[in-house]
């Protein structure tokens, strides 16, 4: 067998990547209307559970009510769905 074959494969694993705890525009719904959403917050209802570099909103579902979120990353459509129900999203470091 050639030697190509029989060694292991070695990719490159980038030791500064980030990795972020995601959330759903849908999850949002399990807090109160008007209510401040934090880290703290989301780790108390159960969506947060490995402590990563932060939290990602991504907009799957639709939202019910506004709420004011504090994240270190969100996606368009989830800044245009929170924004659209009424609700702010202000992004921390």
């Amino acid at each position: 067998m050639p030697l190509q074959r029989r060694l292991p494969k070695r990719g490159f694993t980038n030791p500064f990547r980030k990795e972020y705890n995601i959330i759903n525009v849908e999850d949002l719904n399990r807090f109160d209307p008007n209510a401040e959403v934090d880290l703290a917050a989301l780790k108390e209802k159960g969506l947060i559970r490995k402590k990563k570099d932060g939290v990602k909103l991504l907009g799957n579902g639709e939202m019910d009510h506004p709420v004011v979120i504090k994240v270190q990353r969100a996606s368009r459509i989830a800044r245009e769905k929170v924004q659209a129900a009424g609700g702010k999203i202000e992004i921390t470091e």
